[in-house]
């Protein structure tokens, strides 16, 4: 058989938000099979099992069979390219660590055009992905070199990225605890900033930093002698050291506390440039050289005894602890030093090089610490020790060793106590101890540091012991839980889909949730405004002038006017909304390039809004058309229906369920509990506003419909439609 013509990538889309195909952000592909229309995979010899012997995972993949081994059936009864391109892709995803369930493809109206979808955390991992996949698969499909190894460089290539831009392990963990509250996230840089919530509820994270860690107190801490000052005034157990400018003077120090002492930088972190337990002026003033290429001042301290623990303190508790050891290695002979670390603790898979690591990989040949101890031990790196000669490489090594259901009450005081002492909310205290299930001061034990931003992965993958949920700990933190769930970082939220004059509705909930006291931002096709100033005079349908007003601390409700183009092109700006109005299904005939023809393809594209009402929102949907009234099963908070004419289909069964609707009689509008009928109050007759408005008697009522589900009083709804102008957009206002 000849080979098969390239799969084209026509486009390219991703989809950042809510969508037509899930609630995740997705990479959207548009492909063209060419002539491989015409050869679904049984029709390929040999493809099946080249591409199952490359990827022998993909028997786990379930596919729409729904079972174990779906997709292999799926192979064999004859599934086309860009399906086997989905599964593909999410399979080389999941062997590089970033594990994706989600993907469909489905034909177009065009023959051998298909779109294919799959879960994208990241577009740039996504797009390596996709662009790994569509190399392996068409090497499977032409019986092209390329095996074992070539699978792993593309895994490896995708990992690369993850690392790259994707967040790092101690932020990703505390993202995902606010995710599984149902707090949203919006990311700020390419880095570990994030927002946790929207808007006014909003609080942010820096790994382990958030917008409550004082800037005063990093300050502090990062002074080592300032917070050893403040501890020993406040009582807390730390050892005595004094600050020193040269090598001389450290040893004048040393002799001053009484040796054995530590020599380390006053400024550093992560343990750099500390050398423990030094008994002689030769190794004082070695030390010193080491600490001075670490930090802008070098600290003497009396060394205190024991194994280093580090405990995380978040909101004045212990949550979690660790514990280091001494590494050692044990001469054969005939190795050097450097090798037997590497052949004995370097190959430990819990060591390597980056945040994914408990344990990190040792370098004797440039760590001054670990030299300095193997010259107190008469060897250097290249230094062969005898057959059975034990040698000390690292004193306390990595602490990564849980030991978080040791501590002693005594001690979480007393490390509680000192991270209240230097003002952080969020701490990686440093206890030198023997016995951290005994209380310091039997044991002459000590706090030698208060670090603020601690690193978080010794104890979310301890090298030994339980993992502990810290990332919830610091999200409970952020966002105290004062009941089951607690607070959840949101904002009323109202999403308005459509396309008839929708720009005025969203303008008239905007200007309703003003009047109610709320700090309201809108997003509409008359530009982005803020508390009715108008800040950008373009179209601001899009996914980024949504992001803007979430972003702002300001913002206490926002109101999104939200086209089939939005949804189809980068998804909703937002998760979940606390209404969702659907007012059309118009405007099929703009959306040719997305091959969208026809007005009954427009309820995929709409339903999105329904999709992401919350559970205790609602959607207000125009009744007058059955196919938005059928969205009514697809919502999972309260549905309002609304219609100008009273006797729409969908009206009476849902009011006599109870349900709320609202519709026009005597030229007013009537608001509808079940069986119980209200005039709207402080609002006159509709045909003098609308004279003086020029909205529409549908829009009217969509707005109503949509500040009813907000909870605002019936009388300022009223009385806030009276005063309502749609004047001409000024740069100044929104009315």
């Amino acid at each position: 058989m000849s080979p098969q013509d390239d799969i084209k990538l026509l486009r390219i889309n991703y989809l950042r938000g809510p969508n037509i195909w899930t609630y995740r952000p997705v990479l959207e592909v548009w492909l063209d099979l060419g002539t491989l229309e015409d050869f679904p995979s049984n029709l390929l010899p040999g493809f099946n099992d080249r591409l199952v012997a490359l990827l022998p995972a993909l028997l786990e993949h379930h596919c729409g069979v729904g079972e174990r081994g779906g997709f292999i059936q799926r192979l064999q009864e004859g599934t086309w390219s860009g399906h086997v391109l989905e599964h593909v892709v999410i399979e080389l995803l999941n062997l590089a660590d970033m594990p994706t369930g989600f993907g469909q493809t489905r034909s177009t109206s065009q023959r051998g055009v298909y779109r294919m979808v799959f879960r994208a955390r990241d577009e740039q991992v996504a797009r390596t992905a996709l662009a790994e996949g569509h190399q392996l698969l068409m090497a499977a499909i032409n019986g092209a070199a390329y095996g074992a190894a070539e699978v792993q460089a593309a895994v490896a290539k995708i990992r690369a990225k993850v690392d790259d831009c994707y967040l790092g392990p101690s932020t990703a963990s505390i993202v995902a605890a606010a995710t599984d509250r149902r707090i949203p996230h919006i990311r700020l840089n390419d880095g570990n900033l994030v927002q946790l919530g929207y808007g006014a509820s909003q609080r942010r994270i820096w790994t382990a930093e958030t917008d409550l860690t004082s800037a005063i107190a990093e300050g502090i801490a990062h002074d080592k002698d300032l917070t050893k000052s403040l501890l020993a005034t406040c009582g807390v157990p730390v050892p005595e050291g004094q600050i020193v400018g040269t090598a001389a003077e450290a040893w004048e120090a040393a002799e001053d506390i009484g040796l054995p002492v530590v020599v380390k930088p006053s400024d550093g972190n992560h343990g750099r440039g500390v050398s423990l337990d030094l008994k002689t002026q030769a190794e004082v003033e070695g030390a010193f050289e080491v600490a001075a290429r670490h930090g802008s001042e070098v600290m003497v301290e009396h060394f205190v005894r024991g194994n280093e623990h580090r405990l995380l303190v978040v909101g004045g508790r212990v949550v979690a602890a660790a514990r280091g050891e001494a590494a050692w290695v044990t001469g054969d002979g005939s190795s050097t030093v450097s090798q037997l670390v590497d052949a004995h603790l370097n190959t430990d898979p819990r060591r390597g090089v980056g945040e994914d690591f408990p344990l990190g990989r040792i370098n004797t040949a440039s760590d001054g610490a670990i030299i300095l101890d193997l010259q107190r031990q008469g060897l250097s790196p290249e230094a062969i020790p005898a057959a059975g000669r034990e040698v000390l490489i690292q004193r306390n090594g990595n602490v990564a060793i849980d030991c978080t259901d040791q501590v002693h009450p005594d001690v979480d005081h007393i490390v509680s106590l000192a991270a209240r002492v230097v003002g952080l909310d969020i701490a990686g205290v440093d206890v030198v101890a023997q016995d951290i299930s005994r209380p310091l001061h039997e044991q002459g034990g000590a706090i030698v540091e208060v670090n603020a931003g601690p690193g978080l992965l010794m104890h979310l993958k301890p090298a030994e012991g339980a993992p502990r949920p810290v990332g919830r700990a610091i999200c409970d933190h952020l966002f105290p839980a004062t009941d089951s769930d607690g607070p959840d970082g949101r904002i009323p939220i109202v999403g308005i889909a459509g396309s008839s004059g929708n720009q005025r509705v969203a303008r008239l909930v905007a200007w309703l949730l003003h009047l109610s006291g709320r700090h309201t931002g809108l997003a509409c096709r008359d530009g982005l405004f803020l508390d009715q100033r108008c800040v950008d005079a373009g179209d601001c349908t899009d996914w980024e002038a949504g992001q803007r007003l979430l972003i702002n601390g300001a913002v206490q409700a926002a109101v999104f006017e939200n086209g089939a183009d939005t949804i189809l092109r980068t998804g909703l700006p937002y998760d979940k909304c606390q209404v969702g109005v659907v007012t059309d299904l118009d405007g099929a005939e703009g959306l040719a390039e997305f091959d969208i023809t026809e007005a009954d393809q427009m309820v995929k594209v709409m339903r999105s809004q329904v999709d992401v009402v919350l559970p205790g929102g609602a959607a207000v949907l125009n009744a007058a058309d059955p196919r938005i009234a059928e969205m009514e099963a697809l919502c999972d908070g309260e549905v309002i229906f609304y219609s100008v004419d009273p006797n729409a289909t969908a009206i009476a069964p849902h009011c006599a369920k109870g349900g709320r609707a609202l519709y026009l009689r005597q030229d007013q509008v009537v608001l509808a509990t079940g069986a119980s009928e209200a005039f709207l109050p402080g609002l006159g007759k509709l045909t003098a506003w609308r004279e003086r408005r020029g909205l529409s008697e549908s829009a009217l009522l969509a707005a109503v419909g949509a500040a009813w589900a907000l909870g605002i009083p019936l009388n300022l709804i009223g009385a806030g439609m009276e005063a309502f102008e749609t004047t001409p957009k000024t740069a100044g206002s929104a009315e």
